[in-house]
């Protein structure tokens, strides 16, 4: 008898690709990391200072000021947060940062927050 070959989760998958990725990218004082994340109901979005292990900023459609949205899992909900994690950077004087999409593909929800965010100002 074979046995049966179980195919590992997409999540885990990609949790695995999230620790080979922050084997390389650290986030700074200078040049915090920007990490992304995303479930099915909402968008995050954090700039950290991994020396200090310090969340500097953050952004989600959870935000009360996001709440009037139609929907907080689309790619205009993505550019919101991309926004506003721009403008708390700026207001903390951050210009540039690392990016972190924690294994996603650079693609749809993912990109649209990074580039409102490069609009707005930020670096990376």
């Amino acid at each position: 008898m074979t046995a049966l070959i179980k195919k590992p989760s997409r999540n885990k998958l990609r949790r695995d690709k999230h620790k080979r990725i922050r084997r390389k990218v650290n986030g700074t004082r200078e040049t915090p990391r920007l990490c992304v994340y995303k479930s099915l109901n909402h968008i995050y979005a954090q700039i950290i200072d991994d020396q200090n292990g310090v969340t500097l900023a953050a952004a989600s459609t959870l935000d009360k000021d996001l709440s009037d949205l139609p929907s907080k899992t689309n790619i205009e909900a993505a550019k919101e947060v991309g926004k506003r994690i721009a403008a708390k950077a700026q207001e903390k004087g951050i210009t540039k940062v690392v990016f972190d999409r924690s294994g996603y593909k650079y693609h749809g929800r993912v990109a649209a927050l990074a580039d409102a965010a490069r609009e707005q100002g930020l670096q990376f």
